[in-house]
């Protein structure tokens, strides 16, 4: 397991963060505003999720706030905690995440994941397929995206997803390319496809030291069973915390 040379902290804000702003205007101040501080006080990365609708709750998407605040930060990392695979098309995300990694200058954290509210899919049209059918688009996503920017011109077939001759340009600025973090914890599916594919790891909210021991055990033995070193997957904790202020 990947242990970084020293620890790094990073700030996320889940779209109910600021629920009682209204008005869209004000609610990306209050973002701007808690991202700038966060760079200000030292954070190495903020994150946003990627939910298009809850409740009645007022949403921004995640890609085009994130571009703004590569605008107004110069270091902070800005990642998506996770990029909902179903929302978009793979060879789209691929191009989106590298237009925003030459914009920030190579700040760009693409995490990533096959999706969990399914009413959110359905009042979207989107299909909310059987979690087998989530996780293989997923792995099918990840593997093109990473064609698309390492490669001159792209091909992919795949049981979902295909592109022929394409062409990503500009590539992302950082290389190989940017971290990838694949989010969610179930242990025969999703943790095959992150000792596969990911950097990182986003597991959400574990209840206890223990079970996040036992899923590294897990991971691990995934990774072996894919052939890949366990070594090669960075370390990441996720703990939850409620900010919000009446």
């Amino acid at each position: 397991m990947q242990v970084p040379d020293k620890i790094r902290f990073g700030v996320f804000f889940p779209c109910y963060t600021f629920r009682t702003e209204k008005r869209a205007s004000q609610l990306f101040n209050r973002i701007q505003d808690a991202v700038l501080e966060c760079e200000r006080l030292g954070y190495s990365s903020v994150w946003l999720d990627d939910h298009l609708m809850l409740n009645k709750m007022p949403i921004l998407e995640c890609w085009p706030i994130l571009s703004a605040l590569s605008r107004v930060t110069e270091t902070i990392r800005l990642g998506t905690m996770v990029t909902c695979n179903s929302f978009r098309n793979p060879a789209l995300l691929a191009k989106m995440a590298a237009t925003l990694d030459n914009i920030s200058n190579g700040r760009l954290e693409l995490g990533i994941g096959a999706g969990v509210q399914k009413n959110e899919h359905y009042a979207y049209g989107f299909p909310f397929l059987a979690p087998k059918s989530r996780l293989e688009r997923l792995k099918e996503a990840v593997e093109l995206i990473k064609k698309l920017w390492t490669e001159e011109k792209a091909n992919y077939s795949g049981k979902y997803y295909s592109i022929r001759d394409t062409v990503c340009e500009p590539k992302p600025l950082q290389k190989p390319h940017p971290s990838i973090v694949i989010g969610g914890c179930g242990e025969k599916l999703t943790l095959r496809v992150t000792a596969q594919h990911a950097d990182r790891y986003d597991w959400g909210y574990l209840p206890s030291l223990e079970e996040y021991k036992r899923k590294l055990k897990v991971l691990e033995r995934q990774c072996e069973a894919v052939g890949r070193s366990f070594d090669n997957i960075e370390v990441m904790l996720v703990c939850w915390a409620d900010i919000h202020r009446k």
